[in-house]
């Protein structure tokens, strides 16, 4: 399968408290060569001022202060690296229960879901949370990585015991592939190179793994969706009459001479032509950015959607959405939020909490009416104006929202629409 060596993979990592994420990613830089030497210096230093005897892989991600003084990770360390067959953006998350909101921000745009397993204790709590979340957040690739298998002598049978224990609780989830790896952050094996201390496994190491996941797939091509973040006017020679609709097209695939539709209002036209920096283009698909010039004058302003005639998505102002509370006060009582919807944003309030979800046991309780830091929610909410939508599960862009505190201009929740 050839992979386009340009192409953008995001990956985030959870596990529990010390199942070895920062060292992980640590590990990947460092053998894949990614880390300046001004960098590898500075991480050096403070390894020989701690008294370690070589360098501190997880340094190279715990960035603040306080996770290098307290040795955790407590806020999405976002880091960026290249190989010759790919891009890679990587979100360090949490482990703390306490800071699962922080799991929710780095997974949303993930495409793949790294999640550690100490070898020694199997599937915890914290690793059936981070498995739901992955699951909530529709993550299409889950690789799960048995890491510290040189604390169980590289034995085949811890490796498969967790496979087994993971399987069973997942299958009560929607994950739609799931790889397991046996790793040792530490000491580097299966992680960027093959271990010689596990000729039994005969998969490819976790960086391969990686480089060639196929995740063009994984976009939805079907539903075209086009939010419309601004209008181009630029009322200058050779371009008087020159009128497009920029953005970056969500989902889908839109071609010159479509039948469209702009929601809400309705109007109806076809496409004329679609510009981009490079010129204009017969085909653009997600997630590129261009301009798109109808043939007819219709009145569009950002936050418009133009869509394909015979695909028309969700129109309501009634939503029912889950949401992930993200801020320390809880929520308040049909209280007024703004919603930012792809590039609309509109007022809104909770109507309804219809249950909430125990992260532990996944149950649902339905005498809970109350919302706070780190909770995950179905509600019902209503804004002031219909938003045009999908699903969630059939649109990670379009089937997902915001809500900001109006008084503090703070993000307050992330949802998923149902």
């Amino acid at each position: 399968m050839q992979i386009d060596n340009n192409q953008l993979l995001r990956f985030t990592t959870a596990g529990s408290v010390d199942d070895g994420k920062s060292t992980l990613i640590g590990r990947l830089l460092y053998d894949s060569k990614s880390i300046f030497k001004d960098q590898l210096l500075s991480v050096t230093n403070i390894s020989k001022r701690k008294g370690h005897e070589g360098v501190d892989l997880a340094l190279f991600t715990d960035g603040l202060r306080d996770e290098r003084e307290q040795g955790i990770t407590i806020d999405v360390a976002y880091r960026y690296f290249t190989t010759p067959r790919r891009k890679f953006i990587i979100a360090d998350t949490p482990g703390h229960t306490q800071y699962t909101r922080n799991m929710v921000t780095g997974a949303s745009t993930a495409n793949v879901a790294i999640i550690l397993i100490d070898a020694r204790h199997g599937v915890i709590e914290q690793t059936k949370r981070h498995a739901f979340i992955a699951s909530l957040l529709q993550i299409p690739h889950i690789i799960v990585c048995v890491n510290k298998m040189d604390l169980v002598n590289f034995e085949e049978g811890s490796f498969n015991n967790v496979i087994s224990q993971f399987e069973k609780f997942s299958s009560k989830l929607l994950i739609k592939d799931v790889r397991f790896i046996p790793i040792s952050a530490l000491l580097g094996d299966n992680v960027v190179n093959r271990s010689k201390n596990m000729d039994w496994y005969q998969d490819a190491p976790l960086l391969h793994t990686l480089e060639t996941m196929h995740i063009s797939s994984d976009l939805n091509k079907v539903d075209a969706r086009f939010p419309v973040q601004t209008v181009l006017r630029p009322q200058r020679e050779g371009f008087l009459d020159y009128r497009g609709y920029a953005g970056r097209i969500s989902s889908g695939v839109f071609r010159t001479g479509d039948d469209i539709t702009v929601i809400p209002s309705g109007f109806t036209s076809k496409i004329k032509s679609i510009d981009t920096l490079d010129g204009e283009l017969k085909e653009a698909h997600a997630p590129m950015s261009v301009a798109i010039i109808l043939e007819d004058d219709i009145d569009i302003s950002r936050g418009d959607m133009i869509v394909r005639s015979s695909n028309i998505p969700v129109i309501s102002q009634d939503i029912e959405v889950m949401i992930c509370w993200l801020h320390n006060n809880p929520a308040k009582p049909r209280a007024k939020y703004t919603v930012m919807h792809t590039t609309n944003e509109q007022k809104a309030m909770i109507k309804e909490i219809i249950y909430k979800i125990d992260i532990n046991t996944l149950k649902s309780n339905y005498d809970d009416d109350t919302i706070g830091m780190n909770d995950f929610c179905k509600v019902k909410i209503r804004t002031t104006k219909p938003l045009s939508y999908d699903s969630y599960r059939e649109n990670r862009v379009t089937g997902s929202l915001i809500l900001i505190d109006d008084a503090t201009n703070e993000t307050v929740a992330a949802g998923m629409i149902l």
